[in-house]
């Protein structure tokens, strides 16, 4: 069972590992679209309707995309003025019951953003701006990212408890 754990820990972290790498891709294709509307806008005084939304349809997946890994890595801002001092046991139920708030605040979050990305689908959402861009796909990031955020909080759970179950195990 434990070797099991440890798997499907490994999996999930990596799946979110994928999806902050890329994330982090993402950011890339931001900095030439800003750019080019930049020497668009004051070289040649031909503003483009398009970049600006780009860059922020771009801004929202690299945000949402990251998060879950984020919390792997502990890059979350975090007050940890008692929980710095804790050791042991109490450490170990902090811990745990943190991820367990994040857990159940993603799993509400990704339950109650399915149906608003299905409806987007179903009616082919877009911006309704002057470049009027589909972005229905984009609201199937948002569960996606909550739901990978649920699971990446279950795995940091888990492994908050690993140290005190190897002691336990090697004391037994």
């Amino acid at each position: 069972m434990l070797s099991f754990m440890k798997s499907v820990s490994s999996i999930v972290t990596g799946v979110n590992r994928l999806f902050f790498l890329l994330a982090a891709a993402l950011i890339f294709a931001v900095v030439p679209i800003l750019l080019f509307e930049v020497v668009a806008r004051y070289l040649f005084d031909a503003p483009t309707v398009w970049a600006m939304e780009a860059s922020t349809l771009i801004f929202g997946p690299h945000f949402m995309l990251a998060g879950p890994y984020l919390l792997h890595l502990k890059g979350h801002v975090a007050v940890d003025i008692f929980s710095e001092k804790l050791t042991g046991l109490p450490k170990v139920a902090l811990d745990v019951f943190s991820y367990a708030v994040i857990a159940v605040f993603a799993g509400v979050f990704a339950w109650v953003s399915w149906p608003l990305a299905i409806n987007a689908y179903s009616l082919g959402e877009t911006s309704f701006s002057a470049w009027n861009p589909p972005v229905w796909w984009l609201k199937f990031v948002v569960p996606l990212s909550f739901a990978l955020l649920f699971l990446q909080a279950l795995v940091e759970a888990y492994n908050a408890t690993r140290p005190a179950q190897e002691q336990t195990g090697a004391s037994a």
